[in-house]
């Protein structure tokens, strides 16, 4: 069988790292395209070297269980997977295993991060600051937004979309060497694991431009914005039916429960949550027309124009936060006022 019959198949996955978990990766080759994840051979991976096992017992199992085409090799597909055990159940790591799907709520998620290189944001001089906050945002031009920066997320916009990932939009942030991009999509366990490969396609982007991606949400300590990832949602009945009633109760319900969000909104988040820089405090929650310094912001549209119907903005979840972990906190919620 020819070379040109081979089918590359990147294998993804999410290792035990606390607080959160880095991305993995290795690569299977087989003799033909798999129509979907069902036809990617299950496969298996050393534990011991991603702290999700013992080395005396040392085998982690890799469950297939979405399908990307990947525009960035020959005949290749990116396989995001699930970690079980041997014996077929869940790791204790693996959180997308850990909450039922819900195919009616959606999400988008806005990523915030900042490009580094040699240990300080690109842009940033190697001593000291550049100028402060102002011209960065949504900036144009070398001296606001360097020219690397540009072409890695003009790249990053091309394989997205060609591997099937509803990307919306990206665009440069408050501070220098930061940006955003954003991702849709319907169903909560496809919205996460899509913003995950798109993670995974903007890391392994920068890779051949030795640059990395700084997830953490205040990587620059100081009058500099950190990062977040906003989380836009609406179920079914908050897109068709809403009202004012139905919106305080679970209102009500992410105030009462909301260090249980917190706790699944990404580490050290009290050096960004600190009421300063478009947040809320860490310890407070509030709500908001249009208000950026809220918990959750209120879409004009939501209020206005359809009586409490359409999509809300919780800003609390940080940068690095997992998808899984803030979906499975947001459906606790919003089940809890059913």
């Amino acid at each position: 069988m020819s070379s040109a019959t081979k089918v590359k198949l990147e294998y993804v996955w999410l290792d035990g790292y606390t607080p959160e978990p880095n991305l993995r990766s290795k690569t299977k080759v087989v003799d033909r395209a798999p129509a979907s994840p069902a036809e990617c051979p299950v496969w298996g991976f050393d534990g011991s070297s991603t702290q999700q096992a013992e080395g005396h017992d040392s085998d982690c199992i890799l469950k297939p269980v979405a399908l990307y085409p990947d525009s960035t090799r020959k005949n290749a597909f990116l396989v995001l997977n699930e970690v079980m055990l041997p014996n077929g159940s869940p790791h204790p790591s693996n959180f997308r295993a850990m909450f039922e799907d819900d195919a009616d709520l959606w999400l988008g998620f806005e990523q915030e991060y900042f490009f580094f290189r040699d240990g300080r944001p690109l842009g940033f001089p190697e001593t000291g600051y550049p100028g402060p906050q102002g011209p960065y945002y949504t900036g144009v031009g070398y001296k606001n937004v360097g020219c690397i920066a540009r072409s890695l997320t003009e790249e990053h916009i091309d394989i997205t979309l060609d591997a099937g990932i509803n990307l919306e939009g990206i665009n440069a942030e408050v501070a220098k060497g930061q940006w955003e991009f954003q991702i849709f999509g319907r169903g909560a366990k496809k919205a996460c694991d899509d913003m995950w490969m798109a993670r995974y396609l903007m890391m392994r982007l920068c890779e051949k431009h030795a640059v990395d991606i700084e997830w953490h949400c205040k990587p620059i300590r100081g009058d500099w914005n950190g990062s977040g990832m906003h989380s836009n949602f609406s179920t079914k009945f908050l897109r068709e039916q809403g009202g004012k009633d139905y919106f305080e109760k679970l209102m009500a319900a992410m105030d009462k429960y909301k260090d249980e969000h917190i706790a699944a909104y990404g580490p050290d988040n009290h050096l960004r949550l600190t009421g300063l820089h478009e947040t809320q405090s860490i310890d407070k929650f509030n709500y908001g027309v249009a208000n950026r310094g809220a918990s959750v912001r209120i879409p004009h549209s939501f209020v206005a124009n359809n009586a409490y119907r359409g999509y809300l903005e919780d800003r609390r979840p940080n940068s690095q936060a997992d998808p899984y972990k803030i979906v499975a906190r947001l459906l606790k919620t919003i089940r809890s006022i059913a």
